[in-house]
């Protein structure tokens, strides 16, 4: 007998009503009108282990570079291009942080980077370090400057043309002892550093942190800072920036410069820029300083008779005088002069030498020189410069800008120079071509090496053109 309304496997009909009756699934929800669970379920089995597209892996999107270490990945960026290092830190973060580890100088011109700590961070080696241009207060978008002899400071395009510009256009000391004190704890390898307005007490900071300091550019620096100076006992290469005109007022006199000698004894070069001083200060460089071998003197202030002093350096080799209204006014005692017995080099650049006793004294002082440059000095006319005659070891002679100076003074001073070997003449107006004399014509073909321009109108580049000169040395004539 048969019952078509009974279900004839109940077993499944309790299954079926208890599946109806469980909580609904992820593969029963319906996804054709639910566009984001559609999406969803789309990812997850794109994910799924059991998706065959992720037996292959895109190696499109593999970052490489993750493989390597940082030292690693350190040699390799050192040895590209420093014209690539702007590109190589655009790569990612790691690259940015990895491209700073291997900048070793910065000029900054933000001091809030140095205060923050930014500085430091993004550049952990730097061992030199410009601070110069981010001392004074202007605004950051300016690209106007200022610039003097020995410094260059922003401008605003609004500011008049008759401004002043003082000491109330830097920071206060306070804050760069600040970022000084910040630079010389994170940076303890420092060897090159530039900085204005400074204080002794954080160039004492910089001292105690920094003992590998070799090079120190101070500007608007006075006798009370060089105190802090004297603590670096391997500072190498120092140059002191006292008075700029129009910049700033500040004195370094005798004092500061004995306090100098006697803390700096390994000084190699020093450069002194508006300082004042006398016999005294410079004596005592010499005495202490026993291995300077370069001594400049820019737009100095020293007082009369300091030139003597020169004596007291006996390893100098290279005397330099720039933009200098004067060099000596009283020089004292002729006998107390003395000379530097090692002195190899003497320039002298934009200064006036118009007084003739100043100028027997310094070429005799400068006697035993081997190089003599003097290039666009007022003044040098034809007895001053005969005073050279003393330098009687001098090889190489260069004369630029010298328009005082005729055919007939050269002549009679180069040919008391038995070992000259170099002569350069540019610019030089009054020495001419038909004024060279036989004896002259012949010591030039002995010449190694000869740049003669003295105007434009000279033709002795032309007319010694096949006699072979230069043949004596290793150099032959340049036609520039």
């Amino acid at each position: 007998m048969s019952f078509p309304n009974e279900n004839p496997n109940p077993i499944l009909k309790e299954e079926s009503e208890s599946e109806s009756e469980r909580s609904p699934r992820w593969s029963n929800i319906s996804v054709k009108h639910n566009k984001p669970v559609n999406n969803m379920v789309l990812a997850m089995k794109l994910n799924s282990p059991r998706s065959p597209k992720t037996l292959i892996p895109n190696l499109s999107f593999i970052d490489r570079t993750l493989l390597l270490s940082d030292e690693l990945l350190l040699r390799i960026l050192s040895k590209l291009p420093l014209s690539h290092s702007n590109y190589n830190s655009l790569v990612c973060k790691r690259w940015l942080y990895l491209q700073g580890r291997l900048l070793p100088s910065i000029r900054l011109f933000d001091w809030n980077f140095l205060l923050s700590g930014r500085l430091i961070h993004r550049f952990p080696n730097l061992n030199h370090v410009d601070l110069i241009y981010a001392s004074f207060i202007s605004p950051p978008t300016s690209a106007i400057f200022f610039t003097n002899r020995v410094i260059s400071m922003p401008v605003h395009s609004a500011s008049s043309s008759g401004c002043c510009f003082s000491e109330d256009n830097m920071l206060p000391v306070e804050v760069i002892d600040s970022g000084l004190a910040a630079l010389a704890s994170g940076c303890p390898n420092l060897r090159r550093l530039h900085v204005i307005g400074a204080s002794q007490m954080g160039l004492l900071t910089v001292a105690d942190h920094c003992s590998t300091l070799q090079e120190l550019e101070l500007q608007k620096c006075s006798d009370n800072v060089l105190r802090g100076i004297a603590a670096c006992t391997n500072l190498q290469i120092l140059k002191l920036v006292g008075n700029v005109d129009g910049f700033y007022n500040s004195v370094v006199s005798d004092i500061g410069l004995t306090i100098l000698a006697q803390g700096c004894k390994r000084l190699v070069k020093l450069e002194l820029c508006g300082c004042e001083g006398s016999f005294d200060g410079i004596k005592a460089i010499g005495k202490c300083c026993q291995m300077l071998e370069e001594l400049t003197f820019c737009d100095h202030r020293m007082d009369d008779g300091w030139l003597a002093a020169l004596s007291y350096c006996e390893n100098l080799k290279t005397l330099r005088f720039q933009s200098c209204k004067r060099i000596d006014s009283n020089l004292g005692q002729e006998e107390y002069l003395g000379s530097c017995p090692s002195l190899e080099r003497l320039h002298l650049q934009k200064c006036q030498l118009r007084d003739k006793k100043t100028a027997a004294a310094m070429f005799s002082v400068c006697r035993t020189v081997r190089e003599i440059i003097i290039h666009d000095c007022w003044g040098l006319d034809n007895t001053i410069f005969s005073f050279a005659i003393v330098c009687r070891r001098v090889k190489m002679l260069y004369l630029e800008g010298c328009s005082l100076l005729t055919t007939e003074s050269l002549e009679s001073v180069i040919h008391s120079w038995n070992e000259l070997q170099s002569l350069r003449v540019v610019s030089c107006k009054n020495i001419k071509d038909s004024e060279i004399s036989p004896a002259l014509a012949t010591l030039v073909t002995t010449l190694q090496d000869l740049t003669w321009r003295p105007d434009t109108k000279s033709l002795l580049p032309s007319s010694l053109a096949g006699i072979g000169i230069g043949n004596k040395g290793g150099k032959f004539f340049k036609r520039t």
